[in-house]
């Protein structure tokens, strides 16, 4: 691909292959992808490199590279037709809190309190010293729950310990914070040299009146919830918002345990202060029903998320011709009020009554004599009036006559 200038924040001034710059083939899995973007990451980190200003750079283009081929549906698109696929939509980064200093930390948290997602990542140290093998990792057992507090872009390590029946029946382990701190859940995979690399990450979300993560290794596939995704074009169009409601869900990488000991992890992901946390560990053998449920509802919301791809189509159809019909309704009403308006004046031309014109000309108004009243009181040929009002006179003068003769 050709590289090209992309304004905006998140991405380099000048763009090269993603590909090329994870050094992966077009055909990596997404395993492959991520591990090459934790290798890139730690090796450009800012705060490994604070003395050499090209690997900051460099560290850019490695998480902007890694934000597109880690989302399904971009790198698609980018496969399909390059970076002006993606030009319409805002490209999501990761930033590492720890590396903002407080002014930048205190924007950002502002934003997230008005409801802009924040994408964070685990900040450098903390993946470092997994990798050196340097943390200190306590035992979560079946069954137990633990509760404490991490600070900020810090980890707590635990241990869980399982065996063949329970890697059979399923592992869930949960995070809650009934202080709704933000935090991240993280799984390690044991390395070559003894250290532990980050392979699943999940955020915590609000639910109900705290907030919550949790991974589920179940023998089935289970999907993850990246309320991130798509967050700009949904803003730009709040109709979308349904639509696109479903388009974060993102399949976990691993949906099964071998027995042994395997590594978590909760990370303090608040913008100030520590993050307060309860951390259990359970064997699914005894919620067969809840996970049964579990793979009935994940495989519902997938069909459903089909569907919805479907149903905007025709939506937008449906509401494009609903605005075409509402349109014409307008001028429609406005056409058949206006023919009315020249019914009705037509209709009162249909009349004998006459406008009085006043001495300078103009009309002042409607008689309120019809023609045949002003016929009526009109003189007569002779200068008289009319002949019934004439002899109505001249009976009540010979009455008055015939009255005088009776009294002489």
């Amino acid at each position: 691909m050709a590289s090209g200038k992309m304004e905006g924040p998140s991405a380099p001034a000048v763009r090269r292959d993603p590909y090329e710059v994870l050094c992966v083939s077009r055909d990596s899995s997404d395993q492959e992808i991520k591990s090459a973007y934790r290798k890139l990451a730690l090796k450009y980190h800012p705060d490994k490199n604070a003395s050499n200003p090209e690997a900051s750079e460099l560290f850019k283009e490695v998480a902007y590279s890694y934000s597109i081929l880690s989302d399904p549906e971009k790198r698609r698109q980018y496969d399909t037709a390059g970076f002006e696929a993606l030009e319409s939509d805002g490209m999501d980064m990761e930033i590492d809190l720890s590396n903002l200093g407080t002014v930048n930390t205190m924007f950002a948290a502002l934003f997230s309190k008005l409801g802009v997602p924040i994408k964070t990542t685990v900040s450098a140290t903390v993946l470092e010293e997994a990798l050196n093998g340097t943390v200190t990792v306590r035992p979560l057992p079946i069954g137990t729950s633990v509760n404490g507090k991490v600070d900020k872009q810090c980890a707590h390590f635990f241990g869980v310990t399982i065996n063949d029946e329970q890697a059979q029946a399923g592992i869930v382990i949960r995070v809650t914070s009934a202080a709704q701190s933000k935090f991240k859940l993280l799984y390690f995979e044991q390395e070559a040299n003894g250290g532990y690399g980050l392979a699943l990450q999940e955020d915590s979300e609000k639910t109900g009146k705290g907030t919550s993560a949790g991974m589920y290794f179940l023998h089935f596939q289970v999907y993850r919830m990246d309320s991130t995704v798509n967050a700009l074009a949904m803003a730009k169009d709040p109709e979308a918002a349904f639509f696109k409601r479903l388009e974060g869900l993102q399949p976990c990488e691993v949906s099964e345990l071998k027995p042994g000991t395997h590594i978590f992890a909760v990370y303090g992901d608040n913008f100030f202060k520590p993050a307060t946390y309860t951390i259990e560990a359970i064997c699914a053998r005894s919620y067969e029903d809840t996970t049964q449920k579990l793979k009935e509802i994940e495989a519902q919301i997938l069909s459903k998320r089909n569907d919805l791809h479907q149903f905007e189509t025709e939506y937008r159809k449906a509401l494009a011709r609903f605005q075409e019909v509402t349109n014409r309704y307008s001028q429609e009403k406005q056409s058949v009020d206006e023919l009315l308006k020249q019914r009705d004046s037509i209709h009162s031309s249909f009349t004998t009554v006459r406008t009085v014109v006043n001495a300078s000309g103009s009309a002042s108004g409607r008689s309120k004599y019809s023609n045949e009243e002003v016929r009526s009181e009109s003189p007569a040929e002779d200068g008289s009036i009319d002949g019934k009002d004439k002899s109505h006179k001249k009976k009540w003068f010979n009455l008055n006559l015939n009255r005088s003769d009776k009294k002489a």
